[in-house]
């Protein structure tokens, strides 16, 4: 039977983990610096060993890094690594999404419109030019969505570790908002493509996608 303090630890340690993740992936920590177990345990308001176990849990989704003997450090925002992330996640997504299309079903398919149109209902920035929350959390819905029927729960999740570093890489760049772009149709054309069973086209659609974004980060980089 599980104890009230055995709890209450793996509920900080969840509390700390999400308040956590969300610095990580917006970016508010610096790339590269030292994340110190005790700086953590005033700042999230928790003991030692809830922030240990989130340490170790973010670890273990490749947004920090832990070093033998030195702790934990915040990942890195380099162009290299930038070009290896945007590599791995095109291969990996293009077999999950390859699998997706294969298995298809009308289920599947509904998914897919069905995130597709809630993506296309939002703009992407607010009026003030800020980035819109609610347009990124449907922007993972819809491309969760296209490999939703890889029969691979393993597959999907790594391409969501991949999604969440990517995200990072976007939210220091900014991309480079001059570049025209119409995301709109880009969604639309990997949606219709995967439905109409062209895996061929849809694959290219998505790779293409993935490739201008992070051609658009790199030189938010640079800048």
């Amino acid at each position: 039977m599980t104890d009230g303090s055995t709890v209450r630890e793996t509920t900080l340690a969840s509390s700390v983990y999400a308040h956590l993740r969300d610095d990580l992936l917006h970016c508010r920590l610096p790339p590269n610096s030292k994340l110190r177990v005790e700086w953590a345990v005033a700042q999230y308001g928790a003991g030692a060993s809830p922030v240990r176990e989130a340490l170790n849990r973010l670890a273990a989704e490749g947004l920090l890094d832990r070093r033998d003997q030195r702790g934990f450090f915040v990942m890195p925002i380099t162009l290299e690594e930038l070009e290896e992330l945007t590599r791995t996640r095109c291969w990996l997504e293009e077999r999950a999404f390859r699998e997706s299309i294969a298995n298809r079903t009308a289920s599947w398919e509904e998914g897919v419109v069905v995130a597709l149109h809630r993506l296309s209902r939002l703009p992407r920035r607010a009026e003030n030019g800020t980035p819109n929350t609610e347009w990124e959390t449907r922007h993972r819905a819809f491309h969760r969505a296209l490999i939703a029927a890889c029969r691979s729960d393993m597959l999907i999740g790594f391409c969501a570790q991949l999604a969440d570093q990517a995200y990072r890489y976007r939210q220091v760049a900014r991309e480079a908002a001059s570049v025209p772009r119409d995301e709109l149709a880009e969604h639309n054309a990997m949606a219709t493509k995967a439905i109409n069973g062209d895996a061929d086209g849809a694959v290219e659609a998505l790779l293409s996608h993935y490739r201008l974004t992070s051609e658009l980060c790199s030189i938010g980089l640079k800048g």
